[in-house]
């Protein structure tokens, strides 16, 4: 009996042990951390064709683009909604009354030549200081009056400027068509040009 006590009390004293031994275990344990992988970059999964221009007038300083008869794909005695859709977003300008002249430019694209807009017909477009669009036939801005004379050899008439002492306007008119290049001489080079139809080209102040 006494030996039958003993063992009972030994499985006893060893069941305790175990369950205690169990106790001090957490309930669960938690994964070790995972370092998150890092976040794919942000790209299109397969090949994007690359934009294209939103319209039809490509960089300013191209050569070509500038012609006797428009710019770009935009012609002299085109609608007006043709120079806007061109230019794309941001485009101000509006006649004061019906049929009015007005400029018509586009802040996002400010390389881009002023356009005149007159009878809501595109008249004349114009280039000045500081822009690097090449005129037809090769001028520029900024151009030496004897490299001007040199370009258009025989084609250019002069006309004393309005405003400027010894200031030039130099027309150089387009043989086959009714489309004239206009240079304002200014001490001995080109201070800007335009090409417009008549009159509207001769227009010294802009619309006046």
């Amino acid at each position: 009996m006494k030996h039958g006590s003993l063992q009972a009390g030994a499985s006893a004293l060893l069941l305790s042990l175990v369950l205690s031994a169990c106790g001090d275990r957490a309930p669960t344990e938690e994964a070790p951390a995972q370092t998150a992988a890092p976040a794919a970059a942000d790209q299109p999964s397969e090949d994007v064709p690359p934009a294209t221009a939103p319209t039809p007038l490509a960089p300013a300083n191209n050569s070509g683009l500038a012609r006797m008869d428009g710019y770009g794909d935009l012609r002299l005695g085109g609608d007006a909604a043709d120079a806007r859709k061109a230019l794309g977003g941001d485009v101000a300008g509006k006649a004061d009354e019906p049929g009015g002249c007005y400029y018509l430019s586009s802040a996002s694209r400010p390389e881009l030549p002023g356009l005149m807009i007159e009878g809501e017909k595109l008249v004349r477009y114009d280039v000045g200081e500081g822009e690097d669009i090449v005129a037809p036939g090769g001028g520029k801005v900024g151009m030496g009056a004897d490299e001007l004379r040199a370009l258009y050899a025989g084609r250019i008439e002069t006309q004393p400027h309005k405003y400027v002492d010894g200031g030039e306007y130099w027309r150089i008119k387009d043989a086959s068509g009714s489309g004239v290049l206009l240079f304002e001489i200014v001490d001995g080079k080109a201070s800007l040009w335009r090409v417009g139809l008549v009159p509207q080209v001769d227009y010294v102040e802009g619309c006046s």
